[in-house]
C-alpha cells in the first residue's frame, strides 16, 4: 500500500471514528443532555399543579431569577407566617394539659391487661404500675381550660389558646415520630412543612431565609436536619439553622485578609461558572445553588444585625427572661419574633430534653421535667403576649407540641420498678396547642378517655394538624402539590382534614 493510501485510510478511520462517537450511549447522553434536561425541566413546571389550577401555574412555579420571591396563595390566608414551637422528646399531656382526676384513684395499681394486649412500647415490659398525674390541675381564663401549675405563666394567656387534646400518631420512636410530624412522612426524603410553606408563599424580605430552625437543650432533634429539609423540592426551600450563641450562622463572618467586596466578587464569579453551567444542562438545582450563594451574601450583611437581642429593652429581655449571647430557649423565642417581624415565613424551634423516662432525676417528672417547663414556660408566654402587643399574633400562627404523647403507666424498662417517676412513649394520644394566626381563642377540641390513654372523641392526626396549618397559610392541602418522579406529592400525602372546629 502506498504513502498516500495509508494517509487516506488513516483519515477515514479518524472520520469514522468521530461519527462513531456521537452514536455510543456515553456520548448520547453527554450531548443530548440539555435537551433532557429542558424537556423533564419543562414537563416539572407543567405538571407542578401548584394550586390544582392551570391558569396559575406559569406565575407560581419556580422563579428562576428569584426562587423566594412573594407568591399568592390559592385563596386569603388568615397567617402570614408561622412559629413551630416543637418539645423534642415528647412532654407529658398527663402533666400539663389533660387532667385526669380518675387516674390519680388507680395510682400505684396494676396496669388491666386490657392496656397491655397487643400493644408495642418502647421500654414497658411486664405489667407496669399506673401512675396518676403528678401536678396540680385547675381551670384557667374565661374558657375554663384545664392547666396545670408546672405552667404559671401561660396559664395566663389561656384564654389566647385552642388545644388540640386527642392528637394520635402511628409512631411511638423519636426520628419516626419527629419526622411523621414535620414531612407528613416516617421516612427520609420528603419536604418539611416550613420547606413547603416557603416554596409555596416565598418570603417578605430577600436579605434573610424563607425559613429559620433554632434549636436550644444542647442537641438537635433525634431525626435530624431532615425535618427541616427540603426534600424533593429544591434545595433553596430547606430550613436554614441559626444559633443564638456565637455566630449566628457559622461562617458568617470573613476570613482574616477577605473583605465584602472580595466576597461578592467572589460569588459573582461562582455564579457566572453555574450560569454557564445552566445555560448548558438546564438543571433547575443549578438555579437553587446560584440563589444560595446570593442569599448567603446578603446573610452575612443582615443575619448579625437580624439575630442580635442586645438591642432589645430591658422589659423585654426581662419579659421573655432571656440571657443574650447564651443558647437558649427564652432567646430563641425572642429572636422567633424579630424574624417574623422582619418578614421571615416560617421559623421552627426545636427545644430537646422532653423524653421523661424517669430513668435519672433529668428526666424525672418530679425533676427534670418540671425544670424543662420552667426552662419554657416564661418565653413561650411572652412571645404570645409580645406578638399581640405588636398586632402580629392575628397572622402569625403559633404551634405547640412534641412528636407523641406519654403513657398512663409508669414505666418499667426491663419489667423493673424505677426510683423515679417516669412515662413511656405513647402514640395513641396526646395534646398539641395552636394560638393565633386564625385560630379560635380559648377553644378546646378532642377528649380522651378517663386515663388518658385513647381518643373518645375528636382524634386528629399529624396530617391533620398539617393540612389546618396550611390552611391558615392559604393552600387546599389536596391541591397544593410539586411532581416528582411521575406522580404529583402532597405533604399531607393521601391523608388529612383541616381541624375547622378550631378555625375562626
Amino acid at each position: 500500500m502506498t504513502q498516500k493510501e495509508l494517509h487516506d485510510q488513516r483519515l477515514f478511520s479518524e472520520a469514522n471514528h468521530e461519527i462513531l462517537k456521537h452514536v455510543t450511549r456515553r456520548h448520547f447522553l453527554r450531548d443530548t443532555m440539555t435537551g433532557l434536561g429542558a424537556m423533564a425541566f419543562g414537563s416539572m413546571l407543567a405538571g407542578c399543579d401548584m394550586f390544582g389550577s392551570k391558569d396559575k401555574i406559569a406565575a407560581n412555579a419556580f422563579d428562576s431569577a428569584n426562587p423566594l420571591a412573594v407568591k399568592p396563595p390559592l385563596f386569603p390566608g388568615k397567617a402570614k407566617a408561622v412559629i413551630y414551637l416543637h418539645m423534642a422528646g415528647a412532654p407529658s399531656q398527663l402533666e400539663l394539659f389533660d387532667y385526669k382526676p380518675d387516674l390519680q384513684k388507680l395510682d400505684g395499681q396494676d396496669c388491666p391487661q386490657s392496656l397491655l394486649e397487643g400493644k408495642r412500647f418502647a421500654f414497658i415490659r411486664g405489667v407496669p404500675k399506673m401512675l396518676g398525674p403528678y401536678a396540680h390541675f385547675e381551670q384557667r381564663g374565661q374558657s375554663g381550660a384545664w392547666i396545670s401549675d408546672h405552667l404559671p405563666h401561660l396559664i395566663t394567656v389561656a384564654d389566647e389558646i385552642s388545644f388540640l387534646k386527642a392528637v394520635q400518631t402511628d409512631q411511638f420512636n423519636h426520628a419516626p415520630a419527629q419526622l411523621l410530624m414535620h414531612t407528613g412522612s416516617a421516612r427520609l426524603g420528603r419536604p418539611s412543612i416550613g420547606a413547603w410553606a416557603s416554596y409555596g408563599l416565598g418570603t417578605e424580605n430577600s436579605n434573610l431565609p424563607a425559613f429559620v430552625v433554632l434549636t436550644s437543650g444542647g442537641k438537635n432533634p433525634d431525626a435530624g436536619k431532615s425535618v427541616w429539609g427540603s426534600g424533593f423540592l429544591p434545595s433553596v426551600y430547606q430550613g436554614v439553622q441559626c444559633r443564638s450563641e456565637g455566630d449566628p450562622v457559622l461562617f458568617i463572618n470573613n476570613p482574616e485578609g477577605i473583605d465584602k467586596n472580595l466576597r461578592k466578587a467572589s460569588i459573582d464569579a461562582i455564579n457566572k461558572v453555574n450560569q454557564k453551567a445552566y445555560e448548558e444542562f438546564k438543571d433547575p438545582e443549578i438555579l437553587s445553588r446560584i440563589s444560595q450563594y446570593e442569599m448567603a451574601y446578603k446573610m452575612q450583611m443582615s443575619v448579625p444585625e437580624a439575630m442580635d437581642i442586645r438591642d432589645e429593652p430591658d422589659y423585654i429581655h426581662e419579659m421573655y427572661g432571656t440571657q443574650p449571647g447564651k443558647e437558649s430557649f427564652a432567646n430563641n423565642a425572642l429572636l422567633a419574633r424579630k424574624l417574623i417581624e422582619k418578614g421571615v415565613r416560617y421559623v421552627q424551634l426545636f427545644d430537646w430534653g422532653w423524653d421523661s423516662h424517669g430513668t435519672g432525676a433529668d428526666v424525672a417528672l418530679e425533676i427534670g421535667f418540671i425544670n424543662k417547663c420552667r426552662s419554657v414556660d416564661r418565653a413561650t408566654t411572652a412571645l404570645l403576649l409580645d406578638l399581640k402587643q405588636r398586632g402580629l399574633l392575628d397572622d402569625t400562627l403559633v404551634v405547640w407540641g412534641g412528636e407523641f404523647g406519654r403513657t398512663p403507666m409508669q414505666e418499667n424498662r426491663e419489667g423493673k420498678k424505677q426510683f423515679y417517676k417516669g412515662r413511656d412513649h405513647h402514640a395513641e394520644a396526646f395534646t398539641i396547642w395552636m394560638a393565633g394566626g386564625g385560630i379560635k381563642r380559648g377553644a378546646s377540641y378532642g377528649e380522651t378517655d378517663p386515663i388518658g390513654y385513647s381518643p373518645v372523641s375528636g382524634k386528629v392526626t399529624p396530617y391533620d394538624i398539617q393540612a389546618t396549618i396550611l390552611n391558615q397559610l392559604g393552600f387546599d392541602h389536596e391541591k397544593f402539590t410539586y411532581q416528582f418522579q411521575g406522580r404529583p406529592f402532597r405533604l399531607t400525602d393521601v391523608e388529612g382534614r383541616v381541624i375547622n372546629e378550631i378555625v375562626a
